[in-house]
């Protein structure tokens, strides 16, 4: 059986793993996340955590190194990760010496013990910026409008499913294969401009394409960017929405 488990409630601003098999750390840890709209999943097993980040998406990843040499593979593992090697990752040392390793490793922050609230939470803090801007990085947000891909020999009509920083999902009768170059139209609502996108189709799965943008221009990625971060927010509660402001303007 999995040792992985939900500890908190959603709706959150964050996913975030927790591998570590020492029960206060995990109490500490826990505590702090709750009070930042955080959503941890606690694994104590490293082969179920590894597991975990083949197949999830977090922004966030904690690593006790309580966990001995497991850890610092764990970290070289996650940064060689397609889905995961971008997310903020925290180490909990006991010494200088794993200190070092953890940021020689690729960890981005590291909480020294004793652990306390203030510590943490000052860590925490600190990071929450970049949690944030690897959430709405991520975010997809549904979106069900009309689109139109073409090609130098066609012009395919579909609706849009969902869109994210980096591409969109649209629904047509076309099937097109992976690594089909098309340029997509569409307009998002409560917008003026009209989104002109060079794309490349990077799956296809019945009626349904997936597109990764390929050439976006800076203004237009903007316009998206801002747009997703109003969509996100919205979808939240105020209580997490009044963190994700606080934390809107920060240095990515």
């Amino acid at each position: 059986m999995s040792s992985a488990k939900a500890t908190a409630p959603s709706p959150t601003i964050a996913g975030t793993l927790v591998v570590s098999h020492d029960p206060v750390t995990i109490a500490q840890l826990n505590e702090s996340m709750g009070k930042l709209a955080m959503s941890p999943e606690v694994c104590a097993e490293v082969p179920t955590a590894l597991g975990l980040l083949n197949s999830r998406k977090f922004e966030a990843v904690i690593v006790d190194f309580k966990l001995g040499a497991q850890a610092i593979a764990i970290i070289e593992k996650i940064r060689l990760s397609p889905s995961n090697r971008t997310a903020v990752m925290f180490a909990i040392s006991d010494s200088d010496a794993e200190t070092a390793t953890a940021y020689k490793a690729g960890a981005n922050f590291v909480i020294r013990r004793p652990l306390s609230a203030d510590s943490i939470d000052r860590n925490m803090k600190v990071a929450y910026g970049l949690i944030v801007r690897e959430r709405r990085r991520y975010f997809r947000c549904p979106l069900e409008i009309p689109a139109v891909m073409t090609r130098p020999d066609a012009e395919i009509r579909g609706k849009t499913v969902n869109i994210s920083e980096g591409g969109i999902a649209i629904n047509t009768s076309v099937p097109l294969g992976p690594g089909v170059e098309v340029q997509v139209e569409f307009m998002l609502p409560g917008q003026k401009s009209r989104f002109v996108v060079g794309a490349a189709v990077c799956w296809c799965k019945d009626t349904y394409l997936g597109l990764q943008f390929t050439a976006l221009s800076p203004q237009l990625a903007s316009e998206l960017q801002e747009w997703l971060a109003k969509r996100l927010e919205e979808s939240l509660p105020s209580s997490v929405t009044d963190k994700f402001r606080n934390v809107g303007n920060a240095p990515r």
